[in-house]
């Protein structure tokens, strides 16, 4: 599984195919929207670690999208970097001003590309959270977003891993289903509390049976993680 997704949003279908090439090739996993709705649809549904997103588009233009989202508190963390074929400076600072964490003028190689948007993902990645996680033999890597169990690897989801990374780095603590919502699926109203249930069920087959103790219902409040019985 790749580490970071990211959003590839341009209403030219060459350009877009061109920069998932080349991000593929980097070891990156892409989504791609040719509008601003159907881009909002993929952020809310699949929450990329960063966006691409192209100035000129028809209907909501880029700079309008990427206010949209710096508005919302559920998108306002993902970094955005802006695609444009201006390069004048007063652009450039509509950009930024905008909430855009970068800004990159077309035409541009593939090689700058991914040189800018690793360094915005540094930037905006809080400390710590690349960290590999390690309890009784069940490892956690943010960076390959791999789970293992001593050798041998798991086949955990995406939901079930930010679940997972969620527990693993807040042990010992009861969390509610609706907190677990906000920490994990970042408070997004389209959830229902029941959707915890069902991914804790998952992320508890996947944990099979040498550490699925390790994530306990704590009755009439929600759930742990904890290595205590």
């Amino acid at each position: 599984m790749t580490a970071k997704t990211v959003l590839i949003v341009d209403d030219e279908a060459p350009i877009r195919e061109m920069i998932a090439v080349a991000l593929e090739m980097a070891d990156y996993q892409c989504l791609e929207a040719a509008d601003a709705q159907q881009a909002h649809g993929l952020v809310v549904d699949r929450q990329p670690d960063l966006i691409l997103l192209d100035w000129m588009m028809p209907g909501t233009s880029g700079i309008e999208f990427a206010r949209r989202l710096k508005r919302d508190p559920v998108t306002a963390e993902i970094p955005i970097i802006m695609l444009t074929a201006r390069s004048e400076e007063d652009n450039k600072i509509l950009g930024l001003e905008a909430g855009a964490d970068d800004y990159i003028t077309k035409p541009f190689s593939p090689r700058e590309l991914v040189a800018r948007l690793k360094a915005v993902l540094r930037r905006t990645t809080p400390a710590g959270i690349e960290e590999p996680v390690e309890v009784e033999g069940l490892r956690l890597d943010p960076v390959s977003h791999r789970v293992t169990s001593g050798e041998t690897p798991l086949e955990v989801g995406p939901t079930e891993f930010r679940l997972l990374q969620f527990f693993m780095t807040h042990q010992e603590r009861a969390y509610t289903r609706n907190q677990l919502l906000d920490q994990v699926w970042g408070g997004n109203v389209y959830v229902e509390e029941r959707t915890v249930d069902v991914h804790i069920r998952r992320l508890r087959k996947a944990l099979g049976p040498k550490h699925e103790h390790l994530v306990q219902t704590v009755r009439g409040t929600g759930y742990r993680f904890s290595t205590r019985v």
